[in-house]
């Protein structure tokens, strides 16, 4: 606990501005850490430990929230979009506190999205080094032979970096177009869409099934949940946070 972050994460997750406005009310001096105005977006702060006044009001710690969705197709993996397309946020309704996806998924891609305000925990799990295991049911084009799948699971060259191994597995091929589970322990952009163009077969649907402990399973599109107790505990214990 107490980890600390830049000045202009704390005060974008305590819901004061966005990491770029953040910064602007910092460098104006309205900004104190302890007592002193500090000036740097970069210097680093703990929620837990220090005091942090902006413009003379006292920042909060809120209360941590973590959330599961079940995000349908068509929705962004924004707080906000420039071209006002709906957001997985939209979807939440009206809730008491801020939270903010964890990491993200495509605008055409479905499944498992965690959200929440506990910036350590995020950081931790979206941490290569901590190999949280991503889970995902995805459909491509063609019957991929073994030989394919045994490529992508040693780590292909990804835009001049080798993907991590992963562990790819055939569900069912009907009509020439494959089935497939494939685990991941990292979340580049576009990754698994990328990863099977490259052996020329395009993706058809890609859905998130589980990430680390937790599980999509009767979770209806669109709709989200509380993190029971345990599962919290069980992500921390994961990714390291005591």
């Amino acid at each position: 606990m107490g980890e600390k972050i830049r000045l202009q994460v704390a005060l974008a997750q305590l819901g004061f501005a966005s990491r770029r406005a953040a910064a602007e009310i910092i460098k104006s001096g309205k900004v104190k850490v302890d007592g002193k105005i500090i000036l740097e977006p970069g210097y680093r702060v703990s929620l837990e430990k220090n005091s942090i006044i902006v413009e003379g009001r006292k920042a909060l710690c809120p209360k941590k929230v973590y959330l599961l969705l079940n995000k349908p197709k068509g929705a962004v993996s924004t707080v906000r979009d420039r071209y006002a397309r709906r957001t997985v946020l939209d979807l939440l309704g009206k809730i008491d506190t801020r939270v903010y996806p964890v990491g993200r998924l495509d605008k055409d891609t479905r499944g498992l999205l965690l959200l929440t305000n506990d910036g350590e925990l995020t950081h931790r799990l979206l941490h290569p080094k901590f190999g949280i295991k991503k889970v995902y049911r995805v459909s491509v084009e063609g019957e991929i032979p073994r030989r394919k799948i045994e490529k992508l699971e040693k780590g292909i060259y990804l835009e001049g970096k080798k993907t991590f191994p992963c562990k790819i597995s055939i569900l069912n091929i009907v009509k020439k177009t494959t089935l497939l589970r494939v685990e991941l322990t990292e979340g580049r952009k576009r990754q698994i869409k990328k990863m099977f163009a490259s052996m020329g077969h395009p993706v058809l649907d890609i859905e998130r099934i589980a990430f680390g402990p937790l599980k999509l399973a009767t979770l209806k599109p669109g709709k989200w949940r509380r993190l029971k107790m345990n599962e919290i505990a069980k992500l921390k214990s994961l990714s390291g946070v005591i």
